[in-house]
């Protein structure tokens, strides 16, 4: 057997090795892998061989690496129904898995022309502006930002940062309910700075969508959320 041949068949043996460990759980999602060093020395082989190894399982989708941190277990792409009641924390939680979610800044700041068509606004008006970080099993799966009519939620800024949720700073606003009327979903490509708060690499994919949500008929939030694409599966559900 010529020398390439034999290493190639080195490598996928570790792949195989790897991959079923993942398997019975050995690995679980999330989990970090040994480094390059310590793989070498456990099956005996150089760290080359071992960077095919693991590369072709993240070719498969059950490894990803990140940029100065290791190699980690992938989890299963997150099935996301987009219904009009959904909501962030309740659809993960359905799905046996833990949400989480960071509200990283609120201001209030005048609205641009698209937000003030969108919420139903004069030129001018001021809207509330949130943004952050959705998890998934404290994996990073989503950045979002919603902007919100200032002048009927005079007092969501200050709920916002006290509970950390937008639902439950809604309902201190006395919004206990609000529908989705419409989402609008488009792809695009990941920049340095999402994909640093993502932890993907640039140019990765995102699929990026686009809500508007009303209370009695009123709107109340525009949200734009970028997913991680690899991450997420988006569905359309008329009945959540």
């Amino acid at each position: 057997m010529k020398k390439g041949s034999v290493i190639m068949a080195i490598w996928r043996a570790i792949a195989d090795t790897l991959r079923a460990e993942i398997a019975r759980g050995q690995w679980r999602p999330g989990n970090r892998l040994p480094t390059e060093a310590a793989l070498a020395a456990r099956f005996g082989v150089n760290r080359h061989t071992i960077r095919h190894a693991t590369g072709a399982l993240a070719d498969e989708g059950l490894l990803y690496a990140r940029r100065g941190a290791g190699v980690f277990v992938a989890a299963t792409p997150v099935d996301y129904p987009l219904g009009p009641r959904v909501r962030f924390h309740r659809n993960i939680e359905l799905a046996g898995k833990v949400p989480g979610r960071r509200i990283d800044a609120v201001m209030t700041r005048p609205a641009s022309p698209a937000e003030a068509a969108a919420l139903d606004l004069p030129d001018g008006a001021e809207v509330h502006s949130a943004e952050g970080v959705s998890t998934v099993d404290h994996r990073p799966v989503a950045l979002f930002r919603s902007v919100f009519p200032a002048a009927r939620l005079p007092d969501l800024p200050a709920a916002l940062r006290a509970s950390g949720s937008i639902t439950r700073a809604l309902a201190a606003c006395g919004i206990a309910d609000y529908r989705r009327v419409h989402t609008r979903i488009a792809a695009q490509i990941a920049d340095a700075a999402q994909a640093a708060l993502l932890q993907i690499e640039p140019g990765e994919a995102l699929l990026r969508t686009e809500t508007l949500n009303v209370a009695d008929g009123v709107p109340i939030e525009r949200g734009r959320t970028w997913w991680a694409a690899e991450r997420v599966t988006l569905t359309l559900d008329d009945h959540s």
